[in-house]
């Protein structure tokens, strides 16, 4: 395990509170209560559940894994989200404070594929939760893991749209403009090279209308100010 790992994870934590819209953090984002566990996620669970995110940038990844641990306040606030879908911008920011979620899900709001895939894909968005509370090390271990395999397959570098920074044992992703966002998408089964373990099966986070086989791809730009 890295050493760095739980530093890095606190860095994600502090990042996330200084790049989600001020309207957005008004509200009291609470704490999160660690529940025992009946069941411990192998690393094949893991590997399997993390690899259609790991490359995402770092501030988006980190918001995941946070609003991951609010399931139902996932479905609340993409249900809420799709009932105005004209809201944006300001009044986004506005309406949002009015709303009792936690910070990590009032910022998907801005995200809404993303929630949308999440609030869609329930049971593997509390199955990602459940082990972020209680492998947390695991978890930030495995994204590093993944991005190295990426990356030495030449498929996680600097590009236009995103900037790639090795610092140490971690591999950062962050967006090339900070205040444009672009998602990437593409095949898990093929952008860490072949899989190593007999079934590769990790597609549950998709990112919706494109289909990256054997490719990667940036969805549209999201600009969050």
């Amino acid at each position: 395990m890295r050493t760095k790992v739980g530093k890095t994870a606190l860095i994600w934590l502090l990042v996330l509170a200084l790049t989600v819209p001020a309207g957005a953090i008004a509200q009291d984002t609470g704490q999160i209560e660690e529940t025992p566990l009946s069941y411990a996620y192998t690393q094949e669970d893991l590997d399997q559940m993390l690899a259609p995110i790991a490359l995402y940038p770092d501030e988006l990844l980190s918001q995941i894994l946070m609003a991951s641990t609010y399931p139902l306040e996932v479905v609340e606030a993409d249900r809420w989200l799709k009932r105005n879908p004209s809201l944006a911008g300001d009044q986004l920011d506005e309406a949002l404070k009015d709303q009792p979620w936690d910070v990590s899900v009032k910022s998907l709001c801005y995200y809404p594929k993303v929630l949308s895939t999440m609030s869609e894909n329930l049971t593997q968005t509390s199955n990602l939760g459940e082990a972020f509370l209680s492998q947390e090390t695991q978890v930030m271990d495995t994204v590093q893991r993944l991005r190295e395999k990426a990356q030495a397959q030449g498929n996680l570098k600097s590009t236009e749209q995103q900037t790639v920074v090795v610092e140490g044992p971690d591999i950062i992703i962050q967006p090339a403009n900070p205040q444009v966002v672009y998602i990437p998408a593409y095949d898990p089964c093929w952008v860490y090279g072949p899989w190593w373990y007999s079934r590769c099966s990790p597609l549950w986070f998709w990112y919706p209308g494109l289909w990256a086989t054997g490719a990667f791809y940036f969805g549209p730009p999201i600009y969050i100010g």
